[in-house]
């Protein structure tokens, strides 16, 4: 079968699936001679085991065969949401009333071809199959931008309040999982609205990604995240990390915030941060925290700080 394909191009690999030894085979040569990775199996069964460990972008199957048909193999596999792209079926049958291949495309069937199936014809539907693929893995790369903009800060770059709220949730159900501490950092820029005053909107968005810049570079890289979550706030995650802990590592981000010199039309300014810290230790015997509990505490704490005092924590339960 000649495909006529860029000879760069790497072409999916191809599941094949027919209860005939013989048809099987001729069909996987056919497609190994064009280039293609197969693997076959002699049932839906078979084949959707294959699925589960393996991801295929195209899967070629019988309609008919012991165990589990083609139907049901199509309809199973779009049940599947542990696949990391989307599947291209083609249905082989002998069978070519409307209803048929009415079943077949309502079961999840992209492509439909009477047996005997000719080369060239196969050709054409596998050229359709990989440009269906290339369309769709283009409209996830595009959903999966789109989604990360609308999670991210436009002025600093971090995460904003959207990924916050998605996230604490998710780090304290893993928190109680393996049973290990979380704490949350609440940051705030100490007198920003004279900083605002002082230097104009400009001046105060220099200070604000500078900041978010310190911040960042202080974290522990795939462990620890922040995000802006109000108009001078930050707030750090730190999983496996007690409030004892994150009271050091605070100490610490505090005096490197305090030693920026941020340019602002030709004059440095000075930056000063205080930080509302609260956390757990997750207990299987003790349920129940939430995001709303460990927010406020944090919040509140940000709020009783001062020029004095300006890190207070509390762990909570």
């Amino acid at each position: 079968m000649s495909d006529n394909t860029d000879a760069a191009e790497t072409l999916p690999p191809i599941l094949v699936v027919d209860d005939s030894i013989l048809l099987r085979n001729m069909l996987a040569d056919t497609l190994r001679l064009a280039g293609y990775e197969v693997t076959t199996a002699e049932n839906g069964k078979e084949a959707l085991a294959h699925y589960r460990t393996s991801y295929f972008p195209i899967v070629i199957t019988d309609w008919v065969m012991p165990e589990m048909t083609g139907l049901e193999l199509c309809k199973a596999i779009r049940q599947d949401r542990s696949a990391s792209g989307y599947t291209y079926v083609i249905m082989l049958t002998s069978q070519d009333s409307k209803n048929d291949i009415i079943s077949g495309l309502e079961a999840g069937a992209d492509e439909y071809l009477i047996k005997p199936v000719h080369k060239a014809e196969l050709q054409a539907r596998l050229k359709s199959a990989r440009r269906i693929l290339e369309l769709e893995a283009a409209r996830e790369r595009y959903v999966a931008e789109i989604r990360s903009m609308s999670l991210v800060d436009p002025l600093t770059g971090v995460y904003n309040r959207s990924f916050m709220e998605d996230r604490v949730p998710k780090e304290i159900k893993r928190a109680y999982r393996y049973q290990r501490p979380l704490s949350l950092n609440l940051v705030g820029i100490s007198q920003f609205d004279r900083i605002r005053a002082e230097h104009g909107h400009y001046g105060a968005d220099v200070v604000l990604k500078e900041v978010a810049t310190c911040i960042t570079e202080a974290l522990r890289k795939d462990i620890d995240w922040m995000a802006r979550c109000g108009e001078s706030e930050f707030i750090i995650a730190l999983p496996e990390t007690s409030v004892q802990d994150a009271m050091i590592v605070t100490k610490r981000l505090r005096l490197r915030i305090a030693s920026l010199g941020i340019p602002v039309h030709g004059r440095d300014v000075k930056v000063n941060a205080c930080f509302g810290i609260a956390g757990f230790h997750a207990s299987q015997d003790k349920q129940g925290m939430t995001m709303e509990t460990l927010l406020e505490t944090a919040d509140r704490f940000l709020r009783e700080t001062t020029a004095d005092a300006p890190i207070k924590g509390v762990q909570l339960g």
